[in-house]
């Protein structure tokens, strides 16, 4: 990860430090997140906080605020997986406090706002606290598992190979008895993030096939359509010969996919999730509070997996209301420190960020006001 938003944080760096080290566990089991605490005299977070967005991040967001609301029983923390898209926009327009999204907002979005739920001319907290690989998932009696590169996986869902014992699959497949059967794509129905992701991979990495870019909303490109991570899963589950692409926690009993990556064969796993994070970039022209990642699809290090979906923890860096913002900065502390990432990697199989990323993450969070 580059650090160099950590300069522009300076003044907040000493405080960073007492936050981090206020992240171990206490005897109740949950970390003091600087308002939550098994000592009866600290203060605690009360109230009601409503946020909404990305379902690749539900698990773990319930690992979170069954975590946070242990040390601060006066503090309910509500929901809604309705999907990235959705969230951005309930953000957008005051409709819940904070959003999960499995994308960053686009600068020109954050330009042209409002974010009503923010003081005027306040910048985005925008913190990659929930990494995890997204898994190609499909459904073939007898077949756990297959080898795909990046062209044949795009033009399956590009709709250029249409049954299971094509030559492009069975050439990556030695010794695998594939049938006959018609392979039936399965995507997403709504505007997703995670369809963002599973897109920009295909586009970075196979452009002459899949020429429809990265985009949230699924091109007319046939298909089976589903809602929601959920709805992708059943689906796969319920039909023969068909695949799809989920957050890696809901791929459950299904087939998985390695992905070619160099000359080897990735499967999905959290820590190849995590190594592609790290050795990628940050997004430039962004606020010192706003920690936006550019995926490098392309990688060909080994043991990298580049399908991977990092899931952001949305807010603003100053609230209208102190009591929200007050909310906000002890969810996401808890969140994205030690105990919390290994929380949502214990219910959700994600991988829990660097030390190096928390470092920014943390500074980000103790901006919040």
């Amino acid at each position: 990860m580059k650090l160099s938003r950590l300069a522009q944080l300076g003044a907040v760096a000493a405080v960073a430090s007492l936050a981090l080290a206020g992240c171990a566990a206490n005897e109740g089991g949950a970390p003091d997140v600087g308002a939550g605490s098994s000592d009866s005299s600290a203060p605690s977070l009360e109230g009601n906080l409503v946020g909404g967005g990305a379902s690749s991040q539900e698990v773990a967001v319930q690992a979170w605020t069954q975590g946070l609301q242990t040390a601060n029983p006066g503090l309910t923390i509500d929901y809604d997986p309705s999907g990235s898209g959705t969230g951005r926009e309930s953000f957008q327009a005051g409709a819940v406090q904070f959003a999960g999204s499995d994308r960053a907002f686009k600068t020109d979005e954050i330009t042209a706002g409002p974010f009503e739920a923010c003081a005027e001319g306040s910048d985005l907290v925008e913190l990659p606290t929930y990494i995890s690989p997204i898994a190609v998932v499909f459904n073939i009696d007898g077949v756990d598992s297959l080898n795909l590169d990046a062209m044949t996986l795009a033009k399956i869902f590009a709709g250029q190979i249409t049954t299971w014992n094509d030559p492009a699959i069975t050439a990556l497949n030695e010794g695998v008895e594939l049938p006959a059967t018609a392979i039936t794509p399965v995507h997403r129905s709504d505007k997703s993030g995670t369809t963002g992701n599973f897109t920009d991979y295909l586009g970075k990495t196979a452009p002459d096939v899949w020429t429809a870019g990265s985009v949230e909303e699924w091109p007319a490109l046939g298909g089976e359509a589903a809602q929601g991570t959920s709805g992708v899963i059943s689906a796969v589950e319920g039909g023969q010969g068909t695949i799809g692409y989920a957050d890696a926690s809901r791929a459950g009993d299904l087939g998985t996919v390695a992905i070619k990556v160099g000359e080897e064969f990735v499967e999905y796993s959290p820590e190849a999730a995590a190594a592609i994070v790290d050795a990628s970039p940050e997004e430039e022209g962004r606020a010192a509070t706003d920690i936006a990642i550019k995926l490098d699809r392309t990688s060909t290090e080994a043991g990298v997996y580049p399908i991977v979906l990092v899931s952001y923890l949305i807010g603003c860096a100053e609230y209208k209301d102190a009591a929200t913002a007050e909310m906000v900065k002890g969810f996401f502390s808890y969140a994205a420190s030690a105990e919390g990432q290994d929380a949502a990697a214990s219910a959700a199989g994600s991988a829990p960020i660097s030390e190096t990323l928390r470092t920014q993450v943390t500074e980000a969070i103790e901006a919040i006001k």
